[in-house]
C-alpha cells in the first residue's frame, strides 16, 4: 500500500512558550553557594540590571520546555525527511561522516587565538582545502574567509575593483560599468553597486542564453569594469558560449567573476579558470554539502587568478620547509599566517572564516575523491533531465535544451485554469514534499525552478513526479483543491503580503487581539 498524502499530524497543536508558562513554575535548582558570597551591584552596576524581576519571562518547567520544543521540531521538514527541490540552492544531505569529523576535539576545542605553533593542524586543514579548491576551479588564489555566498561574491567584486584601480590608477574611475544578466541572481547588482560600480543588464536569448550581440554592444559602449555571470546560468542552461563571452569582457578592459552558485554542475567535469572566469565564489554550504539553510553557517570561499592573488583577504595560510632540530636534511612543513599582503582589500571576515564548514568540507572532498566528485556531479545533472523529461508533458519548459542539475518549468498551462505557481507549490506540501523555488528567475512567467541533487535515488524522484503529475490532474478536476492548499498543515496559507507589510515581531499577552485588528 503507497501512503501519497498526509491526512493528519500525530501530536497535539502546540502553543507558544509564553502560553505554557505559570507563576512559580521553574526547571532548575542552584547549588548552594561554597564561597564567599559578592555583593551584586560590584559584578553588575544596578543601572545594568532588569528591574522588572524577569517580568513576561515564561516560568516553565523542565518537562514543558523538552515536550514544547520537541513537539515542535516534528512540524520540520528537513534534509534528513526528504528532498528539498529548490532551484539553485543545491540542499544536498549532509553526511554524518563530515559532521562527527567537524567533531574531533582538536578541531572543535580550538581557540581562534592559538599560537600557530599549537594549531599546525588547523592550518594544515585550510591550506589543504585551499588547495583542493584551487584544482577543482582551475583558480590559483583562494580565500576561506567569506562567510557566505553573496560575501564571497562581494569579495570577489572586490577584488577586481582593486586590481582595475591598481592597473589603471585614476582612469580608473571611468571604468564603473558592472554587466550583469538578466537572469542573475539579486545579490549580483546588490555587491556591485556596494563596490561603487553601475550596472547596465544584459538581455537573455529565446535559448535562455546570454544575447552576445547585446553583450558586445555594452562593451562597445565603453567603462567597462566585469561581467558578473552564473554558469549554469539561473535557468539550468550551460552558457556553451562561456569563452567567447569572457574573450568579449577581457577585449574591453574588463574581468569576469563567476557566481559559483551553481558549480555543483560543473565539479571534476570543467574548470571556470579554464573558461577564463578571472574570480568565483563558491558555496561550501552547496556544493561541498556543509550544513545549509537556517541562517547560516555558511562559508563561501573566492578563487582568482594569480593576478588577482595579491588583492585577496588577510590573512592567509601559507606553508614553509623547516629544518628539524639540528638533525641534518630533515625538514618539516610548518604552516603560517601570513599577514604581508600590501595591495589586500583587507579582511571580510573576523578571525579566519567559519572553520567548522572548512573541516566538513574538506572530508566531503577526501571521502569522494576525483572520481566520486565527477560522478555526484553526473548524478545531480542527471537527475535534473530525468525531472525535466519526465515532467516536461504536464508542465511548460520554457527553454528546449537539456537542463545541467536544475530545471525551471512555467505555470503558463495551469494559468489558464486560474492556478498558479505559488498554488501548486503549497499543494506539494499536502504530498509531504517540500515546494520548489518559486518565482525565480524572475525571467520565466511563474517560474517552477527544481533542483533535485544527486543526493535523491530513483525512487524518491518518480514519488516526486507523481505527485506533480496528480497536482496537475487535480487541476483539471478541482481546481478549488489546489487553490486552497495546503489542507495537511496545521496553519493553512497566510497572508503574505499582510506578514510582510505589518509584522507581528514580538509576543505580548494581548496577542491574539493584535493579530486580529492588524
Amino acid at each position: 500500500m503507497s501512503i501519497k498524502k498526509v491526512t493528519q499530524h500525530p501530536s497535539q497543536n502546540e502553543g507558544l512558550i509564553f502560553e505554557r508558562s505559570q507563576t512559580g513554575r521553574v526547571g532548575y535548582r542552584l547549588p548552594k553557594l561554597d564561597i564567599d558570597e559578592t555583593p551584586l551591584d560590584e559584578i553588575i552596576p544596578a543601572e545594568l540590571r532588569r528591574s522588572d524581576d524577569l517580568d513576561g519571562v515564561p516560568e516553565v518547567s523542565e518537562v514543558d520546555v523538552i515536550r514544547h520544543f520537541t513537539r515542535i521540531s516534528t512540524w520540520n521538514y528537513s534534509i534528513d525527511l526528504g528532498m528539498y527541490p529548490l532551484g539553485s540552492c543545491t540542499m544536498k544531505y549532509n553526511s554524518r561522516l563530515n559532521e562527527k569529523v567537524a567533531r574531533i576535539a582538536g578541531f572543535a576545542n580550538l581557540h581562534p587565538l592559538a599560537p600557530e605553533a599549537e594549531s599546525q593542524g588547523a592550518l594544515e586543514l585550510i591550506y589543504k582545502l585551499q588547495q583542493d579548491l584551487a584544482e577543482i576551479t582551475g583558480l590559483p588564489g583562494v580565500s576561506l574567509q567569506p562567510a557566505a555566498g553573496a560575501q564571497g561574491e562581494m569579495t570577489g567584486v572586490m577584488l577586481i575593483r582593486a586590481f582595475l584601480d591598481k592597473r589603471d590608477g585614476d582612469a580608473s574611475k571611468e571604468r564603473r560599468v558592472m554587466l550583469i544578466p538578466d537572469s542573475a541572481h539579486g545579490t549580483n547588482p546588490a555587491s556591485a553597486a556596494l563596490a561603487g560600480f553601475s550596472v547596465k543588464t544584459i538581455r537573455s536569448t529565446a535559448e535562455g542564453l546570454t544575447d552576445m550581440e547585446h553583450l558586445k554592444q555594452l562593451c562597445d559602449e565603453g567603462g567597462v569594469a566585469g561581467l558578473m555571470l552564473t554558469n549554469p546560468n539561473t535557468v539550468g542552461i550551460f552558457e556553451t558560449n562561456i569563452k567567447e563571452i569572457c574573450a568579449t569582457i577581457h577585449a574591453a578592459g574588463g574581468l569576469v567573476y563567476m557566481d559559483g552558485a551553481n558549480m555543483n554542475a560543473l565539479v571534476g567535469v570543467a574548470r571556470p579558470g579554464d573558461m577564463g572566469v578571472d574570480v568565483i565564489h563558491l558555496n561550501l554550504h552547496k556544493t561541498f554539502s556543509t550544513p545549509h539553510g537556517g541562517g547560516g553557517p555558511g562559508c563561501g570561499p573566492c578563487c582568482c587568478t594569480a593576478e588577482l592573488a595579491e588583492f585577496l583577504p588577510v590573512p592567509r595560510v601559507k606553508a614553509e620547509t623547516r629544518p628539524v632540530g639540528n638533525v641534518a636534511d630533515s625538514t618539516e612543513t610548518f604552516y603560517r599566517l601570513d599577514y604581508n599582503a600590501p595591495n589586500s582589500i583587507g579582511r571580510v571576515k573576523a578571525f579566519f572564516g567559519n572553520f567548522g564548514m572548512m573541516i566538513r568540507a574538506l572530508s566531503y572532498i577526501y571521502t569522494h575523491g576525483a572520481e566520486g566528485l565527477r560522478e555526484a556531479t553526473e548524478a545531480a545533472v542527471l537527475n535534473a533531465r530525468y525531472l525535466s523529461h519526465r515532467l516536461e508533458g504536464d508542465f511548460e519548459k520554457p527553454y528546449a535544451a537539456d537542463p545541467m542539475h536544475e530545471v525551471v518549468f512555467s505555470h503558463k498551462l495551469q494559468s489558464k485554469k486560474g492556478i498558479h505557481t505559488l498554488d501548486i507549490a503549497k499543494r506539494l506540501i499536502d504530498y509531504g514534499f517540500h515546494p520548489m523555488t518559486v518565482y525565480f528567475p524572475l525571467v520565466v512567467e511563474g517560474a517552477m525552478l527544481i533542483e533535485p541533487t544527486e543526493s535523491v535515488g530513483r525512487q524518491d524522484l518518480d514519488a516526486f513526479v507523481e505527485a506533480m503529475k496528480d497536482i496537475n490532474r487535480e487541476i483539471d478536476e478541482n481546481p478549488d483543491l489546489v487553490h486552497n492548499a495546503p489542507h495537511s498543515t496545521r496553519i493553512g496559507r497566510l497572508d503574505e503580503a499582510a506578514a510582510a507589510r505589518k509584522p507581528v515581531l514580538r509576543w505580548k499577552a494581548d496577542m491574539e487581539t493584535l493579530t486580529k485588528t492588524a
